[in-house]
């Protein structure tokens, strides 16, 4: 009895833990634009979620984002940026002014979406599932500052949470990309 006591448990947290959690492809989200993305279409690629601000001294990165999504996205890969003023207040621009810069100064050509929080009580869902393993099932990490970087294979499970100063085209998201 107890060892087909201890079967059915060890059944249930192996079903909690498969069937449980969520993934990214679970979710949706307003684009910069304020269309609805259905991270289900993400599917399939691997994804870089990076919390931005145009007022920050690490702005610099989406030149390499750019570069990096040139070289990888499409198919396979995308990039997911979510603005956000939570840091610094580095973020101080509506969307349309976050767009514009993005678009003229960098021409960006992955997703921008549109800002959030990713902090406290107002943290967006995407946020919350990212930052706490109860919820992603991995791994839990706390946002630190602008453009802290988010792994995300290609069935929506997050791999890795890398620093803000870690640049895009650092190797071991290159290797990522190229496994």
């Amino acid at each position: 009895m107890l060892k087909r006591h201890c079967v059915l448990v060890i059944f249930l947290i192996i079903t909690h833990m498969v069937f449980g959690q969520k993934t990214l492809h679970d979710f949706s989200a307003r684009t910069i634009t304020g269309e609805i993305l259905d991270f289900s279409t993400l599917k399939g690629k691997k994804v870089l979620i990076v919390n931005t601000a145009t007022e920050c001294s690490l702005t610099p990165q989406f030149r390499k984002m750019q570069e990096l999504y040139e070289e990888y996205g499409g198919d396979d890969f995308e990039i997911i940026a979510f603005p956000s003023n939570d840091f610094g207040s580095q973020e101080p621009g509506t969307n349309e002014q976050i767009n514009e810069f993005c678009t003229i100064k960098y021409n960006v050509s992955f997703t921008l979406m549109e800002k959030i929080s990713i902090k406290d009580e107002n943290m967006h869902p995407i946020y919350k599932w990212l930052t706490s393993s109860e919820e992603n099932g991995t791994l839990d990490a706390k946002v630190i500052w602008n453009f802290q970087k988010f792994l995300v294979d290609e069935e929506g499970q997050v791999v890795e949470s890398l620093s803000p100063i870690t640049g895009v085209q650092n190797r071991r998201i290159i290797e990522w990309l190229q496994e």
